[in-house]
């Protein structure tokens, strides 16, 4: 199961993506994730600082 952003939360800092060891976060207006490049490791959401990150449902 991969991780998502949500658009409503995050602000584009860019933190998330310097983290992801796989380079499944892509840079835009909002950053999204790449659910076939995602391995699920959470390492994205504990550093997001606006809690914009969670696991798929």
């Amino acid at each position: 199961m991969a991780y998502k952003i949500s658009e409503a939360d995050c602000v584009a800092c860019g933190t998330c993506q310097g983290e992801c060891p796989t380079g499944a976060i892509k840079e835009g207006d909002v950053y999204s994730i790449d659910p076939n490049v995602c391995i699920d490791c959470g390492t994205c959401a504990g550093v997001c600082p606006m809690g914009a990150i969670s696991p798929e449902e």
